[in-house]
C-alpha cells in the first residue's frame, strides 16, 4: 500500500456535494436525491404524480435496457459482462419512489447528535478501534489519518458494518439509469459499478447496498470505489463488503486524497463569554489565539493554547447550544459528506472513542421546523428587504446570514439560527 505522491483524484459524488447546501444533515444514503444541480420547486413538482412515473419507467424498462448497453461497451463495460448482466436487470419500483420522496421536517442538531453519538456507538466503537488497532497504525503512517477518526466514519456509515443496505446495487442503479432525471449521472455509476465486477471480482449477489446505490462499509459509489478503494488486507482485490481493512485502508486514502491535514484535529468544543458577539460565528476566519483574546476558552473552561492555526467558530443550534472551534479538517470531513452536522458528529464520535470527554454543553430541547416554516420565513426576509435568494426550505448561508441581519437590527442574539422566537419576531413584523 505504499503511497509515492501526493496527488490529488477527480473527486466523486462527495465533492460535487459541496457546492450545495442543504436543509438538514445527510449522508451518502440520502445525498442524491438533493443534488445541488435539482432545484426544491423541481422535486417538488416532480413529486405530484410518483405513481404513474413508476408505471412509465416500468413500462419503458427495457427498452431503456436496449440502449444502455450500446452505452456501456462505449464506456470500456466488456462484452461479456454486458451479456452477463443486462437481461438480469429488476425495475425496482420503490428506488423511484424514495428518489422522489420529500423530508417534511427540518432537522435540528440536538435531535441529530444524539441519535448518532450515543453510548452504543462509542462503545462498538472503542472495541473497533482496539481490534484494528496495529492495522490502524500503519495507515496512520502512510496517509497521516488517525485510527479513531476513521473508525468514526466507519460508525456513522454503517453502524461498524452493521447494516450496509439490502438493495441490489445493479438492479439499483439500472433502475436510475432510466429514470429521465438524472440518467446520464447513474448510468456512469453503473458501468464503474459493472466494471469493478470484472477488475475485483465482485459478485452481483454480494452487490447490496441504498437504494441510490452506495455500497460496502464506508457506503462508497461506483465513482468513489473506482477512484479511491484500495486493497487493505493484501489479498490482491478490493472489497468492501467483506473485507474490513479494504474498508479502513480506502477510508484513510480517500480523506488524504481529499486534503487531510496530518497531526492537526477536526476542532474541538469551546465556551463562549458572556455578551458574546455572535455576528462572529460561521463568518469569521480567526486564529486560535485571536479568538482566545475574546475570551473563549475549552468546553470544559480550561485556557485555549496560543496557536497560529485558522479557525470558525460554529454554533450549530444556536446560542442555547454548544459552540465548536473548526479548523481545516473540519472542511475535509465536510468534503466526505457535505453536512455541518455530520462533520461534528465525526469529530466527537472520534474524541470519544479515543478516550476523550463529551460535550460539556447542555444540548438545548429545540422543536422540528418543518421545510414549509423555513419557505414561510424566506418569503417575509425577502419582504423585509433581507435577501435570502430564493424561497426553496433549505437553511443556505444566505437565509442564516438574512435572519442574523434582522436580529441584529431587531434586538436580538444575532447567531443566524432560526430558534421559534426568532421565526415568530420575523413572521409578525410589518
Amino acid at each position: 500500500m505504499k503511497q509515492t505522491h501526493k496527488s490529488r483524484a477527480p473527486l466523486s459524488l462527495h465533492a460535487l456535494l459541496n457546492k450545495c447546501s442543504f436543509s438538514k444533515p445527510i449522508n451518502l444514503l440520502s445525498a442524491i436525491a438533493v443534488l445541488c444541480s435539482v432545484s426544491f420547486t423541481t422535486l417538488a413538482l416532480q413529486t405530484q404524480d410518483v405513481a404513474s412515473l413508476v408505471a412509465q419507467n416500468k413500462a419503458n424498462f427495457g427498452q431503456c435496457l436496449e440502449g444502455k448497453k450500446v452505452e456501456a461497451l462505449n464506456a470500456g463495460v466488456s462484452q461479456s459482462r454486458v451479456n452477463a448482466e443486462f437481461d438480469g436487470f429488476t425495475f425496482i419500483p420503490r428506488v423511484i419512489e424514495l428518489d422522489r420522496s420529500q423530508p417534511e421536517f427540518v432537522s435540528t442538531f440536538p435531535n441529530y447528535f444524539s441519535k448518532r453519538v450515543n453510548e452504543w456507538r462509542i462503545t462498538k466503537g472503542r472495541e473497533k478501534y482496539a481490534e484494528h488497532r496495529e492495522f490502524l497504525r500503519t495507515l496512520t503512517d502512510q496517509y497521516g489519518i488517525p485510527g479513531h477518526y476513521l473508525i468514526s466514519f466507519w460508525g456513522l456509515e454503517t453502524n461498524y458494518g452493521g447494516f450496509k443496505g439490502t438493495m441490489s446495487t445493479l438492479d439499483s442503479l439500472a433502475t436510475l439509469a432510466c429514470d429521465e432525471r438524472r440518467s446520464r449521472f447513474f448510468s456512469n455509476e453503473l458501468f464503474l459499478a459493472l466494471k469493478l465486477m470484472d477488475s475485483q471480482d465482485l459478485k452481483r449477489e454480494e452487490m447490496q447496498g441504498s437504494w441510490a446505490g452506495a455500497m460496502g462499509h464506508t457506503q462508497f459509489m461506483p465513482t468513489t470505489y473506482t477512484n479511491y478503494a484500495i486493497d487493505g488486507d493484501g489479498d490482491g482485490k478490493i472489497d468492501l463488503w467483506e473485507s474490513e481493512k479494504d474498508a479502513l485502508a480506502s477510508g484513510a486514502n480517500f480523506l488524504w486524497q481529499l486534503g487531510w491535514q496530518p497531526g492537526l484535529r477536526w476542532g474541538r468544543e469551546v465556551k463562549l463569554p458572556q455578551g458574546f458577539d455572535f455576528q462572529l460565528a460561521n463568518n469569521e476566519v480567526k486564529t486560535i489565539t485571536q479568538w482566545k483574546a475574546l475570551g473563549i476558552v475549552k468546553g470544559d473552561g480550561s485556557s485555549l493554547p496560543n496557536s497560529d492555526i485558522e479557525s470558525r467558530l460554529r454554533v450549530p443550534a444556536g446560542h442555547q447550544g454548544p459552540a465548536f472551534l473548526t479548523y481545516a479538517n473540519f472542511r475535509t470531513i465536510m468534503r466526505w459528506n457535505n453536512s455541518e452536522f455530520y462533520a461534528i458528529a465525526v469529530g466527537q464520535l472520534a474524541n470519544q472513542i479515543a478516550g476523550g470527554a463529551g460535550l460539556h454543553a447542555t444540548l438545548p430541547d429545540l422543536p422540528s421546523f418543518k421545510i414549509s416554516d423555513i419557505v414561510k420565513l424566506q418569503n417575509k426576509l425577502n419582504e423585509l428587504g433581507y435577501d435570502v435568494g430564493g424561497a426553496d426550505g433549505i437553511m443556505g448561508p444566505a437565509t442564516r446570514e438574512g435572519i442574523r441581519q434582522f436580529q441584529a437590527q431587531n434586538g436580538l442574539v444575532a447567531d443566524g439560527f432560526p430558534s421559534p422566537s426568532t421565526v415568530d419576531t420575523v413572521l409578525s413584523t410589518r
